[in-house]
């Protein structure tokens, strides 16, 4: 079977013929690319070249947040608001006059309203770029007091959404067989999530809610007229799974919170990609005690991202069991473990067998490294982790 295949397979809970291998790598590629550091065998080679060689499927999940049209595609994203190439849809601002300066990697902008003028700025360095990561950092957050709501509502009613889905067909096209080519809607599961998430620190969103819950729905209210365009757009893009929120940890979008906010917005996104014959994927990265049988409430078909303990409170096996079939995990495989520094080749081996003996029949599961693999990661394991996965056989979920 292709890659595409067993990996659609899995989420299905069809038969296969192995456990489908999918681990992200594009963050330790795109380091050790530009610090000339990748395994002498790939120094020329690009990523898909090595996933090719290696026989692995391609992550296409998370895309390259920085792979703009043209320069300016950077300039609302202290708005929660991307432009990379292929996201599905171009945000354009309307009756909003908006001020970008830049300098030392900074993005600072100022958007003037009929009720207020915002600010923001945002960070992406050469230090950021060396890292690898493509996400940029926000340094200064548009919401700072409840005078900026009625404002930043202002701004979001006057967002124009055209669907734009050229780029992602090319990626789709260069991905083929090789994975899944996800379609990404939104970083964020609900309208109140993106004000969570884009716009306010954690601490203010907190105190705000408590002080001025009535004024937070109201500006909710006015970014679900923009969320609801661009997941419809999503919905009816090309692609078999669509991602939609991400970063749940429970010690920040609680359970209360997310049972509030989440649940029915992701149930409702689910149920109509289900109409259409596709998934909903979310990347449950972090934290996931007290929220897995949340993630059931919610609907979606695949948690992309799940990191077990050592990093966090659950393993692999508590999750699974949870999920009971329900879910696909998309994950499995702590970042840690890759890491000579934090665990020795012994350990290492004791960990990836205890974890191959959790799975069971091996159903709905599409190993990765959560959340990505390191840029220091020992190559030789990931390797070992390759073969360990094929050497478990055919899997058959219904033999639950």
């Amino acid at each position: 079977m292709d890659h595409k295949t067993l990996m659609l397979s899995a989420i299905k809970g069809e038969p296969t013929d192995r456990i489908p291998f999918v681990p992200r790598l594009d963050i330790w590629y795109n380091a050790n690319k530009i610090n000339q550091t990748l395994p002498a065998r790939y120094k020329n080679a690009s990523l898909t070249d090595i996933s090719d060689d290696l026989g692995l499927g391609f992550h296409a999940v998370i895309p390259a947040f920085r792979d703009y049209e043209d320069e300016n595609g950077d300039a609302d994203l202290g708005l929660g608001i991307y432009r990379f190439k292929t996201v599905p849809y171009n945000a354009v601002l309307h009756n909003v006059k908006r001020q970008v300066l830049r300098g030392g990697g900074l993005v600072s902008v100022r958007y003037t309203t009929p009720y207020g003028d915002i600010s923001t700025k945002v960070l992406y360095d050469e230090t950021m770029r060396k890292s690898g990561s493509t996400l940029a950092h926000v340094m200064e957050y548009a919401i700072k007091s409840v005078d900026d709501l009625r404002a930043l509502a202002y701004i979001f009613e006057n967002i124009e959404v055209i669907p734009k889905y050229e780029y992602y067909l090319q990626f789709r096209e260069n991905i083929g067989q090789r994975g899944l080519a996800i379609c990404f809607n939104s970083l964020c599961a609900s309208p109140m999530h993106y004000i969570m998430k884009e716009l306010i620190s954690v601490e203010d969103f907190f105190y705000m809610n408590f002080d001025y819950p009535g004024e937070l729905d109201q500006l909710a209210e006015s970014i679900s007229r923009y969320y609801d365009k661009t997941f419809a757009i999503a919905a009816n893009c090309p692609s078999e799974v669509v991602l939609s929120g991400a970063n749940y940890d429970s010690a920040i979008v609680t359970p209360p919170i997310f049972e509030k906010y989440v649940v029915d917005s992701l149930n409702t996104q689910a149920q109509t990609l289900h109409a259409k014959g596709k998934f909903l994927l979310t990347h449950t990265d972090g934290e996931n005690k007290g929220l897995t049988a949340l993630y059931k409430k919610s609907g979606f078909d695949i948690a992309d991202s799940i990191c077990p303990s050592p990093m966090t409170n659950l393993t692999l096996k508590d999750i699974r069991e949870e999920f009971n079939g329900k879910i696909t995990i998309w994950g499995g495989i702590p970042s840690v473990s890759v890491l000579e520094e934090t665990m020795s080749d012994y350990e290492f081996d004791q960990y990836l067998y205890t974890t191959m003996e959790s799975i069971g029949n091996g159903g709905h599961i599409i190993f990765s490294i959560a959340d990505t693999t390191p840029p220091a990661a020992k190559w030789e394991r990931i390797l070992k982790i390759d073969k360990i996965i094929k050497g478990f056989g055919p899997v058959n979920p219904m033999l639950w």
